[in-house]
């Protein structure tokens, strides 16, 4: 059985947003991919961020027996496109190179490697390549799916054609592919397969003063197959976004390479540290087990669509992954989350909700966690001041009068608070002004 693009790609965003896993993992799963595969959650985990399958289009036809027949499908059975599809040498040059990496997936392999597409870039002749499997596999859902073959794109060198990393074709339809790479030595030159469906193309990654994403997107214009575009250089981020129409977390169109860009020292971004505050009367308005409620990931819904680069591909930060969960003096469920993208700073998202109702962002904006209070977010409706600062021990006063004990770590304070005083673990007390 084979586990497929569409179903380890929604359980990875459900669980790590946009972010990706490091580049060893897909070589590791690869070496194994034909053992056994077991379902428990922590391999369906490490799969999820390294496994990836490219649907393709096409009918699989079933022999007598069940055996399957030889599938149609536009990467196996379409000429060539591209301006080099008549260069002969050059299309032999790919098809050796293909033939010589072909350790890589072993010999099940059947047929003469297939040029899809090649094409001159800005970086040099690039192409993509695929080749049917003799052996197949039904992958997990729409049931009767099956691997039907492999695909890669092939980059320029010094040293000629380089193939870069085989993914497993499907014969599903083409959601979920990566069907984009990045080139050259700058990887400034981003090359988008055309599967004949629009795709939108964003170049720069921008925040709001509230943290909120700001992207453009513009339509890619494919020509004889793909489209060549010059990007800003991606060498140690990407900071590109493409979708296909309409723009969702589940429509991104994967960049093949994205993950050697993002961990080119081939090693993995430290787990980001979990750090949660109960305020009181949590349980008052989350229920019985306001834990499990509050761990329901609030990513899988559109709460946060705003802040999550829809698109995007990224890394994680390394600073905690901080929630606060409490209630709103008006009875609604309060949740405050963080979000980090590489090493961008982290932004604080507050969220408030009627019970049963969807949560929704009331205020947010960008923290720094070397400040003595990382997080003061006020919320509306006079619903009071959201605060935040590890560890340390929270007071706050209205104007000059006395100072009231606010708990550790987090609080929310009245909507009249003034001033903070922020005690670290160690004993320095700092005093926040609180803004009106």
């Amino acid at each position: 059985m084979t586990i497929q693009e569409r179903d380890v790609r929604d359980v990875l965003r459900r669980v790590t947003d946009d972010l990706v896993g490091p580049p060893t993992l897909l070589d590791d799963v690869r070496r194994g991919g034909r053992r056994r595969l077991r379902r428990r959650r922590a391999v369906l985990a490490a799969v999820c961020a390294a496994v990836v399958a490219v649907p393709v289009g096409g009918a699989l036809h079933l022999a007598d027996g069940g055996a399957a027949a030889e599938v149609a499908s536009p990467l196996f059975d379409k000429p060539t496109r591209g301006d080099l599809a008549g260069d002969g040498g050059y299309l032999r040059q790919v098809r050796q190179a293909w033939r010589d990496g072909t350790g890589d997936t072993g010999t099940d392999v059947e047929g003469d490697p297939h040029v899809v597409w090649a094409g001159n870039t800005p970086a040099g002749p690039a192409a993509y390549v695929a080749q049917r499997a003799t052996a197949t596999g039904e992958v997990w859902e729409p049931a009767g799916e099956r691997m039907i073959g492999y695909a890669a794109f092939v980059e320029p060198t010094a040293d000629g054609p380089r193939v870069m990393t085989r993914e497993t074709v499907t014969d599903a339809g083409t959601y979920g592919s990566s069907v984009a790479v990045l080139l050259g030595s700058r990887r400034d030159v981003l090359v988008v397969l055309d599967t004949g469906h629009p795709v939108e193309f964003s170049p720069t990654l921008r925040y709001a003063a509230d943290g909120r994403i700001e992207r453009t997107f513009q339509p890619v214009q494919f020509r004889d197959g793909a489209a060549v575009l010059s990007v800003p250089p991606q060498r140690d981020r990407v900071t590109v976004a493409l979708a296909r129409k309409p723009v969702s977390a589940t429509t991104a169109v994967h960049i093949a390479n994205a993950t050697d860009v993002l961990f080119a020292d081939r090693k993995a971004s430290p787990q980001p540290r979990s750090v949660t505050y109960t305020l009181p009367g949590a349980d008052r308005v989350w229920g019985d087990a306001p834990a499990a409620h509050v761990g329901r990931d609030v990513f899988a819904t559109d709460a946060l669509a705003a802040y999550v680069d829809l698109g995007g591909t990224h890394r994680a930060g390394g600073s905690p992954s901080l929630t606060v969960y409490g209630a709103a003096p008006d009875g609604r469920q309060l949740l405050l989350k963080t979000i980090q993208h590489d090493d961008d700073p982290t932004r604080a998202i507050a969220l408030l909700a009627h019970a049963g109702a969807p949560l929704q962002p009331v205020a947010s904006g960008f923290i720094d966690w070397n400040a003595p209070l990382p997080v003061r977010l006020r919320l509306p409706d006079g619903q009071g001041v959201l605060v935040a600062a590890e560890g340390a021990a929270l007071s706050y006063r209205v104007g000059a009068g006395k100072w009231h004990d606010a708990g550790r770590g987090a609080a929310l304070l009245p909507a009249d608070a003034t001033e903070v005083r922020v005690t670290a673990a160690g004993g320095t007390a700092s005093t926040v002004r609180v803004d009106p």
